[in-house]
């Protein structure tokens, strides 16, 4: 397995893959993997010859109280999870790489990141947009791989994509679960005891929800309601927000008449939290 360090080295190395005929999946990661990620990997590698997974804990993504400094960082044990998994090469720029001192490009969305995470992360989705396009042109995919736990950025890319021509083709990743349902996230371990129990919170409310609308219910504020009243029975819990929604434009619904998102942002002690599921009448 190779290690790419720069941005040179990186697109050096996948424009000799490129001469050689042989395609690339990519799948853009923050580090301290877990299975959701190992899971994207398995799904690049279904569909490309080489898998390229990128970490980076991207500066432009996080506002200025958010948690930049602390998110969680292991390298070594991320290495070898990708070695693991037959992952062809890692690239691990710095931020100084991928933004240099006069650095003043951003690429940003008119409509999609003004719904869900984007009302309370204004700069997040630039960021996000930004250095994917950035990751694209230096690894030079032909598949990427991104989970549908973070559903809004899955929108947002497959957007960017279509919207800049980039030659990629955009698959999505089930949500991958922990035992007792909380969706597998690497802030998880921001978590305490007693706040990874009240975690489960959000997985209960999706559940209840499409019990809800199985049995027949399609008014979305009385799923809305049963739900934000299932988080707030919990301690630690405050909710950022809970939506239905259109799952290709994220505008809210008022009746549930086909398959309807319902993403949930709730933080749990000091950590925010989200999930979702698409409801199906």
């Amino acid at each position: 397995m190779e290690i790419h360090r720069t941005p040179g080295s990186m697109q050096k190395q996948s424009q000799a893959w490129k001469k050689e005929g042989r395609s690339i999946g990519f799948v853009p990661t923050m580090g301290f993997l877990h299975e959701g990620h190992l899971s994207l990997m398995d799904i690049a590698a279904r569909n490309a010859d080489l898998v390229v997974v990128s970490i980076f804990v991207n500066p432009t993504q996080f506002g200025p109280t958010e948690d930049l400094a602390s998110y969680p960082r292991n390298l070594e044990r991320d290495l070898e999870l990708c070695q693991s998994r037959g992952v062809a090469a890692v690239f691990t720029p710095e931020p100084q790489d991928m933004y240099g001192p006069e650095f003043q490009t951003y690429v940003t969305l008119e409509k999609l990141p003004n719904h869900l995470c984007g009302l309370s992360r204004p700069v997040h989705f630039r960021g996000v947009a930004t250095v994917v396009s950035k990751l694209f042109n230096m690894v030079l995919p032909d598949v990427a791989v991104f989970g549908e736990k973070d559903f809004q950025q899955l929108a947002v890319i497959r957007q960017l994509t279509q919207d800049l021509n980039f030659p990629v083709r955009i698959l999505g990743g089930p949500i991958v679960r922990e035992s007792d349902g909380l969706a597998m996230s690497s802030r998880n371990t921001y978590l305490s005891s007693g706040e990874r129990a009240s975690a489960l919170c959000l997985s209960r409310a999706l559940e209840g929800a499409s019990r809800r609308v199985k049995e027949g219910e399609i008014r979305a504020d009385h799923i809305r309601r049963e739900a934000e009243k299932e988080i707030s029975s919990h301690p630690f819990t405050e909710i950022d927000y809970v939506t239905l929604c259109r799952p290709d434009t994220l505008e809210e619904v008022e009746v549930i008449s086909g398959p309807t998102l319902m993403a949930l942002a709730v933080k749990v002690g000091k950590t925010r939290l989200i999930d979702n599921a698409v409801l199906t009448p």
